[in-house]
């Protein structure tokens, strides 16, 4: 019985450390913050304009690539890049993204606001002071419908499918390696080289091979879709991707970093029940040997 009163006594103690502790350190270390977003809400006004237009894909390829080609390649459509990885990222302080999949990644909403002005869609307007301009301009000249027409030619050149891993590099490896990915050739190093993507960012960003095991998806579901609920003024941009895109990266980042997440949470419970099984034996024992001695 007295091991019965000690282990009700340590359950209750647990009990009340995990409930009480626990979730007051857990609330100021990832304080509670709005849900992801992926309507974009703020940026309705940019994109009332153009939101009931219909795009005409063909004028949107005239119009992304006399405008957009000098900077971006689109290679599934014949357009390579006009420098390689190092030089881009001298000009432009990162790399640049490649066009082809953006209408995949993106929402036509978040693309339509990000045309006409980068770095208020992109919640990083607060590093361009003092005469510091976004690498890509402002498109704002351009007429509604012309924007939709844009919009159309990147929704329509887009790829149906993509792997987790394809959307991983085309969102994330500008800026991002995820070498433990591929720690043998390196091949998931970020596009930018580091030198030049700290002087963009202000410091060099996190390698994310283990994030998915640092901050967990609740935090990755909110951080990705808007930085600025997490980290007030970080230089990091609101990447603006779609919830299925979003997804796909953050289900990247799990079968990197935590690969054997399923194996682990089908093994909890089985442990949870030989402890009770061998607990019941340990008891059962105990009793039989200090029956004749009580």
């Amino acid at each position: 019985m007295r091991e019965l009163k000690i282990l009700a006594v340590v359950v209750a103690l647990t009990l009340i450390t995990y409930w009480g502790v626990e979730p007051y350190a857990h609330s100021q270390m990832h304080p509670h913050v709005a849900p992801a977003d992926f309507a974009f809400s703020d940026l309705k006004e940019n994109v009332a304009p153009v939101k009931d237009l219909k795009g005409n894909a063909a004028n949107g390829e005239t119009l992304v690539t006399s405008n957009c080609t000098a900077c971006h390649s689109i290679e599934s459509k014949g357009f390579p890049k006009i420098m390689d990885n190092v030089s881009a990222a001298a000009a432009y302080g990162v790399t640049p993204p490649d066009l082809g999949t953006a209408g995949k990644l993106y929402s036509a909403d978040y693309l339509a606001a990000f045309v006409q002005d980068p770095a208020t869609t992109s919640k990083v307007a607060h590093k361009y002071v003092d005469g510091k301009v976004h690498p890509m301009p402002s498109y704002n000249w351009l007429q509604p419908q012309e924007i939709a027409d844009v919009v159309a030619y990147l929704k329509d050149i887009a790829p149906k499918e993509m792997t987790n891993k394809e959307v991983f590099a085309d969102a994330c490896q500008r800026c991002h390696s995820i070498k433990y990915a591929d720690m043998k050739n390196g091949t998931m190093a970020a596009f930018t080289p580091n030198d030049d993507i700290k002087k963009y960012m202000g410091k060099l960003p996190p390698d994310l091979s283990q994030v998915i095991r640092s901050r967990g998806h609740e935090y990755l579901e909110t951080f990705i879709n808007n930085p600025q609920k997490h980290l007030e003024g970080t230089a990091m941009p609101r990447v603006g991707l779609t919830e299925e895109s979003q997804a796909q990266v953050i289900a990247y980042l799990e079968e990197v970093g935590d690969s054997k997440k399923a194996q682990r949470e089908e093994l909890g419970p089985k442990f949870l029940i030989y402890l009770v099984i061998f607990a019941i034996f340990g008891f059962l024992w105990k009793a039989s040997k200090w029956r004749d001695v009580h």
